[in-house]
């Protein structure tokens, strides 16, 4: 057998990125291999002893460079982020799609038939090709102020075949009518301490927020409130939910709820006009 065996492949990037401080090098190292041999991850589970050769030797050994060194996401190296039902392709434009944020889809799976819904800031798409895909019937406007991520989107969207209009704009600014709004807005708090992963690589302008995280959501629910809009959803960071709730219910929503995401953080505040 040529190359070095799957396994020892494995080992030793683990070593380089459990080194490097990443939290989780099993996983990565398991992904990052996979694309550079082009299979699916549990191909290197059932058979470690598969030799890694060719082009694939330096493909991986620069993809745990850059993940060890430079701290680059996965996502960015792979150019792909599954979420809910879809693979989505990313890059440093886009916010990377977390497993939470999926929450702020669930909040809306419940709306009236051929309701109109705009997400609002959509980064790579993800909430709004995700809701779209589960529920055809809706009619989904995403926005973002970003030429940028809008371009990631569109490319998203029509790789998909899924049928979701995008605006350029700055929250709601420009939309025609609209039933419900979902958000995943920036929402952390300026100068708050973040994994060199996000720091480095992530757009801030899609992260940060103001003193206390808010500013954006303030500026969203005022809008919602202003043109009468039935429903809002907002993804918020950790123990933000109860201040927006209290902003929600100041705007004149009679009804709101939080939802938990799966570590058990109130991640989605919905209200109800």
């Amino acid at each position: 057998m040529t190359g070095t065996p799957v396994r020892e492949a494995l080992d030793s990037a683990v070593i380089a990125l459990t080194a490097a401080g990443v939290d989780t090098p099993r996983l990565d190292a398991e992904v990052l291999l996979a694309h550079a041999l082009g299979v699916e991850r549990l191909t290197l589970l059932v058979d470690g002893e598969a030799p890694v050769e060719g082009p694939a030797v330096r493909a991986f050994q620069n993809a745990v460079r850059r993940r060890s060194v430079g701290r680059e996401p996965v996502a960015y190296i792979t150019g792909v982020k599954g979420f809910r039902h879809l693979d989505l392709h990313v890059d440093p434009r886009v916010l990377i799609p977390r497993p939470e944020t999926e929450t702020l889809v669930e909040a809306a799976l419940d709306l009236p038939p051929g309701a109109r819904v705009v997400d609002v800031g959509t980064g790579s798409g993800a909430v709004a090709l995700a809701l779209k895909d589960e529920r055809p019937d809706l009619a989904v406007t995403a926005t973002d102020v970003s030429d940028d991520a809008l371009d990631v989107a569109r490319a998203n969207a029509a790789r998909l075949g899924l049928d979701v209009a995008f605006v350029r704009a700055d929250l709601l600014d420009g939309v025609g009518e609209v039933d419900a709004v979902l958000s995943n807005p920036p929402y952390v708090e300026d100068g708050a301490p973040l994994a060199p992963e996000i720091v480095r690589h992530e757009p801030a302008s899609a992260l940060y927020a103001g003193l206390d995280g808010l500013a954006v959501v303030r500026r969203l629910v005022a809008q919602v409130a202003e043109r009468g809009i039935d429903f809002l959803a907002l993804e918020v960071g950790a123990g933000q939910a109860i201040a927006v709730e209290e902003l929600a219910r100041a705007a004149g929503f009679a009804r709101t709820e939080r939802r938990a995401d799966l570590a058990g953080i109130d991640r989605v505040v919905a209200a109800w006009r």
